[in-house]
């Protein structure tokens, strides 16, 4: 497989309060296990699911507790997106969200599916 073919973005909608959230992690975590290079881009609610601590009491069974499928994620090298506009609405700044997120509009997500990134949404 060539290696720009090794590459996975997932784009998360639903803020920590949906099923789908924990959902996009866990693909997303599937992703690294299987060895991708793994992206994410949290856009609309989903950008509330970095914020410091909002994701802390989400548990949709029997998946992982939110807050440690986001952990994971970013532990194991998972790259964060979390869309400018969106931070922007919420009143956000980056001290607010989570250490290793990426404020970023949607340019680099589009360069990884130009270099021919699988994409999952949810």
């Amino acid at each position: 497989m060539a290696e720009s073919n090794r590459q996975l973005v997932v784009v998360i909608t639903h803020g920590p309060d949906e099923e789908l959230s924990s959902v996009g992690f866990t693909i997303a975590n599937g992703g690294l296990t299987a060895g991708l290079d793994v992206a994410i881009f949290l856009t609309s609610s989903a950008v509330d699911i970095v914020r410091k601590r909002a994701a802390d009491l989400t548990h949709v069974q029997p998946l992982e507790p939110l807050k440690s499928l986001v952990d994971d994620f970013m532990s194991r090298g998972g790259t964060l997106w979390a869309c400018t506009p969106c931070v922007k609405a919420r009143g956000y700044e980056q001290e607010d969200l989570l250490d290793g997120v990426i404020i970023t509009g949607a340019s680099p997500m589009h360069e990884r599916i130009l270099e021919g990134a699988a994409t999952l949404s949810f």
